[in-house]
């Protein structure tokens, strides 16, 4: 960890800025780097990256980075002690995106009376509900749910679980999910029983785990990660799915929609519906 906690902020014209976020995305030293990349001045058209560096190493990395892909605006910040989280917890409003009602704590009871409500509150893993890459999953999930059941889902690189526990409160017999960071396998088991979701999550990198590939194949695939695991996880996922399953695709930038349909199209998948979130994309695609 760095000494002091940092943020780092980049300013700029949208081209650059996701040039710049592709940049990092594509660093292998950055791997699992932590930014958000959004439009900050519409009139003026200027987008801002903020990364939030966890070492000295990938500090310099990131800055260095941002500083190279060239015309933004790069600052690096101190970040003063604070209760990060509780900041969170009474700053972060509830999500509503279709039938389901996202939540913490603090929003106890404003639940609409119809929604599937899903308390999952800010922490150390990703997915609230409130980044564009989840949204756009849930709203993708959400219109589907409004012409067909998916009995078996699986969630791949899960965070806080809530897509495996959306799936689960819907109605899936099986909902799995993965993910390669341990606090979030904890984090998600928590959030399954705080919801009474017949959901279970796994610590695994990949599809290879026994638990799931013992519930495959899948009706649904969920993969809200990154756009380079996406494309390396093609063949995969394919493999998970029954023949005419959906797979749900998040974590990539629209600049990267291309490469990753690409490499979809090449397995047999076809595009059934583009969701765009700011400047995040979201895929859903059909096995054939």
């Amino acid at each position: 960890m760095t000494e002091q906690a940092l943020q780092i902020i980049a300013r700029g014209p949208r081209a650059l800025a996701e040039a710049a976020a592709d940049a990092l995305d594509a660093n292998p030293m950055l791997e699992g780097a932590t930014y958000s990349i959004l439009e900050e001045d519409e009139d003026k058209g200027i987008w801002r990256i903020d990364a939030f560096p966890t070492s000295t190493e990938e500090a310099e990395g990131i800055e260095a980075s941002l500083i190279a892909s060239g015309g933004l605006t790069v600052l690096v910040e101190a970040l003063a002690d604070a209760d990060w989280l509780a900041m969170a917890l009474s700053g972060l409003p509830p999500v509503r995106e279709g039938r389901f009602f996202v939540y913490g704590v603090h929003d106890t009871g404003r639940a609409p009376v119809n929604a599937v409500k899903l308390r999952i509150e800010a922490g150390a893993a990703f997915g609230t509900g409130h980044h564009g890459t989840t949204a756009g999953c849930l709203k993708a999930y959400d219109d589907l749910l409004k012409a067909r059941r998916f009995g078996r889902v699986l969630d791949v690189g899960c965070g806080t679980g809530v897509l495996a526990i959306a799936a689960a409160r819907t109605g899936s017999k099986k909902a799995v999910g993965t993910d390669i960071d341990g606090p979030s396998v904890r984090i998600a088991n928590e959030n399954a029983v705080e919801n009474a979701a017949k959901a279970r999550f796994v610590h695994a990198s990949g599809l290879n785990h026994r638990l799931v590939r013992q519930d495959a194949p899948y009706d649904l695939v969920f993969a809200n990660i990154l756009a380079p695991p996406l494309v390396a996880l093609a063949q995969d996922i394919k493999g998970a799915l029954r023949p005419g399953g959906m797979a749900i695709l998040s974590g990539l930038l629209r600049t990267q929609e291309r490469r990753v349909k690409a490499a979809y199209l090449s397995k047999g998948f076809r595009v059934v519906r583009r969701i765009h979130r700011d400047a995040w994309a979201t895929l859903v695609l059909q096995r054939a």
